[in-house]
C-alpha cells in the first residue's frame, strides 16, 4: 500500500485514496467543531484547492486556519518549500542585522520569513513616528526599542527562530567583538558616519565574513537604477551608491524596500554558496 505522510508522521493509506478523503478524515478526527473549508491543505509545499489521488511519498500538511503549527510541521512545510538541501544551509546560517531601520527591519523580515536560524539585531534607538512611513513597525510599537519591536514581529512569523538582540551603537572600536560569532553582516545604518565606521572595521578585522551593505536609496526614483555590486572579496554594495536623502527627496518605503530585497537575496545567495551578485 502506498505511503504518505501527514502532519510529519507517516501514514499507510489504500489505494487510490483521494486528498479530500483523507483531509475529511483528519477533520473529523481533529476538529470536528469547525468547518471543513478552514482546515488549509498543503501537498508538497504548495497549497491545493482540488482534489488528486495521492502517490507513495507525498507530504501532506493540513492546518486549521489560526493554529501555530508545532516546530515539526513548520519545519516540514519550510523543507517541502525550499527543497532539503537549501533549507538546511538557511537553517544553519546566522545574520547579523546592524541599524533596524527601514532597511534593517525589513531585511530581518525577509530572513525570518525564510528561515534562517539565527538572527543578530543591534540597534540602540526606539521606535518613533517619523519612522512608520518605512519601516517595519506598527503604532503600538512607538517608544520600544526597535530590537525587542523587531522580536516580537518575526516571533510572530516563525516563533521558531533565535533571536539575539543587542541594545547598542556600534563603533569601529566594538564592532569586531559584536559581530565575531556572525557569519554574513548587513549593514543597514541611515547615518554615513556609522556606514563608515562599521565597513571599514569589518573588513579589517572581519575580512573573512562578507559584508553586504547599502547606499543610494532614497526619494523616488527608477527602481531599475538599484543593483547589487561586487566591490571586493567579501563585500557588496546595494542601491545606486548616489541618491542620498535630502529635502524633496526623502527616505520612502517603496525604494527602501527595493534595497533592502537585494541585501536578502544576497544574504541568501552567500548563505547557498553564490559568491557572485
Amino acid at each position: 500500500m502506498p505511503r504518505i505522510v501527514l502532519n510529519t508522521k507517516e501514514l499507510e493509506i489504500t489505494t487510490g485514496r483521494t486528498l479530500f478523503e483523507v483531509k475529511k478524515q483528519w477533520h473529523e478526527n481533529n476538529y470536528p467543531d469547525i468547518n471543513e473549508e478552514d482546515i488549509v491543505t498543503i501537498v508538497d509545499g504548495f497549497a491545493s484547492m482540488t482534489d488528486v489521488v495521492l502517490h507513495d511519498g507525498q507530504e501532506i500538511s493540513l492546518i486549521a486556519k489560526g493554529e501555530v503549527p508545532n516546530e515539526e510541521e513548520l519545519e516540514s512545510l519550510m523543507v517541502s518549500r525550499h527543497t532539503p538541501g537549501v533549507h538546511k544551509a538557511v537553517k544553519m546560517a546566522t545574520v547579523a542585522v546592524c541599524g533596524l531601520g527601514g532597511l534593517g527591519s525589513t531585511v530581518a523580515i525577509a530572513l525570518a520569513r525564510i528561515g534562517v536560524g539565527k538572527l543578530h539585531l543591534i540597534d540602540f534607538d526606539v521606535v518613533e513616528p517619523s519612522n512608520l512611513n518605512r519601516q517595519q513597525y506598527k503604532i503600538k510599537h512607538l517608544g520600544a526599542y526597535k530590537t525587542q519591536a523587531l522580536s516580537q514581529e518575526i516571533a510572530e512569523i516563525n516563533p521558531y527562530i533565535e533571536v539575539e538582540v543587542t541594545n547598542t551603537r556600534i563603533s569601529f572600536e566594538n564592532a569586531p567583538e559584536l559581530l565575531k560569532n556572525d557569519d554574513i553582516i548587513c549593514e543597514c545604518f541611515d547615518n554615513p558616519v556609522a556606514k563608515a565606521q562599521l565597513t571599514n572595521s569589518v573588513r579589517i578585522h572581519l575580512p573573512e565574513t562578507p559584508l553586504v551593505a547599502a547606499s543610494g536609496l532614497a526619494g523616488y526614483e527608477s527602481s531599475n537604477t538599484i543593483k547589487t555590486r561586487k566591490l571586493s572579496k567579501n563585500f557588496y554594495i546595494a542601491g545606486d551608491l548616489d541618491t542620498s536623502a535630502q529635502i524633496g527627496r526623502g527616505l520612502m518605503a517603496p525604494r527602501v524596500l527595493v534595497c533592502a530585497g537585494h541585501q536578502a537575496n544576497q544574504v541568501l545567495r552567500l548563505i547557498l554558496g553564490e559568491k557572485d551578485v
